[in-house]
């Protein structure tokens, strides 16, 4: 029998996202395809190495790093060294381009295959910048948004756009389940529950999904769950911000902050509508697919990864920034329960299409393959 092609995804691991997310994922899948091993080694223990453990996955770690701290940069990079030299891995995968910068340069110079998987469109930080030192065999982008600025990084670079595997995770097993989960939170009968599950970003479109909602507060029936919980200051900061929005608009206490959750598929479940109205593209959007696979409409900027996985038959693309239309989806959707069962209704399918895993590791296995056959 042919041997398994050997992967090694290299990551940080110091917070958790859509990223981190689908790196477990990955791990959670890993027994698709046989004919692909799938390994990880991160910088920092932290939930998303809890994440992979609970899939029986040990990562393997590099040590803290600082890129102002050089001597933890080379520290790593020769921990990286010796797992290559020990593990017949063909070919590394670094996921963004912090562990690309820091890693790329020593798996370089040995005869393992070199790949960045951009789970953002370059927008010329210094990062990026520094990543153009260092030319790697292979791109794969998570929407063909984030191709078209990846290919301006290395123009000479095959790309290959690879959406995001999502699995599909059950909330409720009745919905005598979802409806005590809704008592639990506070919901009353008959209540139409918009649901942002999101890194505590402002790019994400908190701030204008609260300002259009205040518009909307003479309506009784609605109320507002925000999932994520600030994992850095600035996102303190912000959630604080938000808060104090929320009490000025007058909509205090129809709008629940969940904090850090690890119920997503709960929350999915038990909301109708999901709303996520980023106020600069979302490069692809795990949480959206998430919530199609839920069964929930979706209203989501006109730009960016959306423009690719959402369509009207499962939701709404608003323009960008536009607090009008983003209030005119949401009023039509929470008014209209026959619109949201429509929507609901192709969303599962949508999602299993964009984002089946078994169909993106293929894929995955199939550029890999052909990548280290040359």
């Amino acid at each position: 029998m042919t041997a398994p092609l050997r992967v090694l995804h290299v990551y940080s691991g110091n917070l958790y996202g859509g990223v981190e997310s689908m790196l477990v994922t990955l791990a959670q899948t890993r027994d698709l395809i046989p004919k692909m091993e799938q390994n990880f080694a991160l910088c920092f223990e932290g939930r998303l190495s809890e994440e992979l453990k609970k899939f029986g996955i040990a990562a393997h770690f590099l040590g803290n790093v600082s890129i102002s701290k050089i001597w933890t940069v080379w520290r790593a990079r020769r921990k990286l060294n010796a797992l290559l030299a020990a593990k017949m891995f063909d070919c590394v995968i670094c996921h963004a381009f912090w562990p690309y910068v820091v890693f790329a340069p020593a798996i370089r110079k040995t005869d393992v295959k070199l790949l960045v998987w951009c789970h953002d469109r370059p927008a010329d930080h210094w990062l990026e910048r520094w990543a153009r030192r260092t030319k790697p065999d292979l791109i794969i982008a998570n929407s063909r948004y984030t191709a078209d600025g990846a290919t301006t990084l290395f123009p000479d670079v095959r790309t290959e756009v690879l959406y995001c595997p999502v699995v599909e995770r059950v909330g409720f097993r009745s919905s005598h389940e979802r409806e005590a989960f809704r008592t639990e939170l506070s919901v009353k009968s008959g209540d139409v529950v918009i649901l942002i599950a999101a890194r505590l970003e402002e790019w994400k479109g908190h701030r204008i999904l609260l300002e259009s909602l205040a518009t909307l507060k003479a309506h009784p029936n609605w109320q507002l769950w925000i999932a994520g919980g600030a994992q850095r200051p600035h996102e303190q900061t912000y959630l604080i911000e938000l808060k104090a929005l929320a009490a000025s608009g007058g909509i205090e206490t129809r709008v629940r902050f969940l904090g850090q959750r690890a119920d997503i598929p709960q929350l999915m479940a038990g909301a109708d509508i999901y709303c996520q109205p980023n106020v600069t593209p979302e490069p692809f959007g795990v949480s959206y697919i998430e919530a199609l696979y839920a069964g929930l409409p979706v209203i989501a900027s006109a730009e960016g990864g959306p423009l690719e996985t959402i369509t009207s038959t499962c939701g709404i693309l608003v323009p960008p920034r536009d607090r009008v239309k983003l209030t005119q989806a949401m009023e039509e959707l929470i008014k209209s329960s026959e619109m949201r069962r429509q929507l609901s209704a192709q969303a599962k399918s949508r999602a299993i299409e964009i984002s089946a895993p078994r169909g993106v590791l293929s894929k995955l296995h199939t550029h890999l393959a052909t990548l280290t056959r040359n």
